[in-house]
């Protein structure tokens, strides 16, 4: 029998935030949402702003001159000190460059965008079009390193695996955590590889699952309430998914499609290359395991099998 895919994750799919308009989420916390909803973004990237007077801007959100625009109109009368960013996707970090010149800001975040593994040979990158390559901080932060504003303090909280620089901040006073990408309320996170790596955004979900938040805003969606219970959610979804794969190579050899035809019933035909690329990551955490092996390093078009299935393994 095919064990149970863990699919009971709390989603909250409710949102009512319009593009452009501001919203105070908890004290010291508005939010801008970007008007680029898809199936990648759900309704929009968050952009937040955190104080009030002298304010800190997170996720200032794609290269869109209304969105922008929107931002810039939240804080008019306040002072722009700082400018955080939680990753390099072109739907968080291309607009760094214009708020950044209309208030002066300095930008804080843990680094340039680069590949969570060096390429394979032959290999190339499938998802160019999603990363920012252009940025730079001003100040690259290290993992437990403390920022602090006019009555605001984050801490940097390091959570690569959606992609190799990511980070999340933890607001100090407001007892809450900015999660990016990594947590979101209203689905899973892609991670898709050479830009993420599966054993890294799990180890990543362990770290947050020891921190006390209760309350997470993510880079989409609405907030995400007893989020210590959301994110062990979160592990079993993906051990569920691990033994999915592991189920299906166990009837034997499989390559990705037929893997994915196997273990996403009723996928959305538009995730289809997300999902291939969610399963190239587990299949390359297990193979770095010695759970299953392939020819040569593990790619989007190898053949997989459980390693005891190799003569002498």
């Amino acid at each position: 029998m095919q064990p149970r895919m863990s699919d009971d994750v709390p989603f909250n799919k409710t949102f009512d935030l319009e593009p452009g308009r501001v919203r105070e989420l908890v004290p010291g916390v508005r939010a801008v949402v970007a008007n680029n909803p898809g199936p990648f973004t759900f309704k929009g990237t968050m952009s937040y702003i955190i104080g009030r007077g002298k304010v800190a801007i997170l996720d200032p959100g794609p290269d869109d001159d209304t969105h922008i625009a929107a931002l810039l109109d939240a804080v008019r009368g306040e002072t722009v000190t700082h400018i955080f960013v939680t990753h390099t996707h072109r739907d968080h970090s291309p607009a760094v460059p214009k708020v950044k010149a209309a208030t002066g800001a300095k930008v804080f975040a843990q680094g340039p965008h680069r590949l969570a593994r060096p390429l394979h040979i032959g290999e190339t990158r499938r998802l160019d079009a999603s990363a920012d390559m252009d940025f730079r901080p001003d100040v690259a932060l290290a993992d437990g390193e403390a920022v602090s504003g006019d009555g605001w303090t984050l801490e940097a909280v390091a959570t690569p695996g959606h992609t190799a620089n990511h980070m999340a901040f933890a607001f100090k006073e407001a007892n809450l955590l900015f999660a990016g990408d990594h947590v979101m309320g209203w689905s899973t996170t892609i991670v898709a590889p050479p830009d993420g790596a599966m054993s890294d955004y799990m180890a990543s979900l362990h770290k947050l699952a020891r921190r006390s938040e209760p309350l997470y805003l993510s880079g989409h969606g609405t907030p995400v309430r007893e989020a210590p219970r959301y994110v062990q959610h979160l592990i079993r979804h993906r051990q569920g998914r691990e033994a999915s794969i592991l189920h299906r190579l166990g009837k034997g050899a499989a390559d990705i499609p037929t893997i994915v035809k196997a273990v996403y019933i009723g996928l959305d035909p538009r995730l289809a290359g997300a999902a291939a690329l969610s399963v190239l990551a587990h299949l390359e955490d297990l193979v770095a395991r010695g759970v299953v092996a392939t020819e040569g390093p593990p790619s989007i078009e190898g053949t997989y099998r459980l390693a005891e299935a190799l003569p002498g393994g």
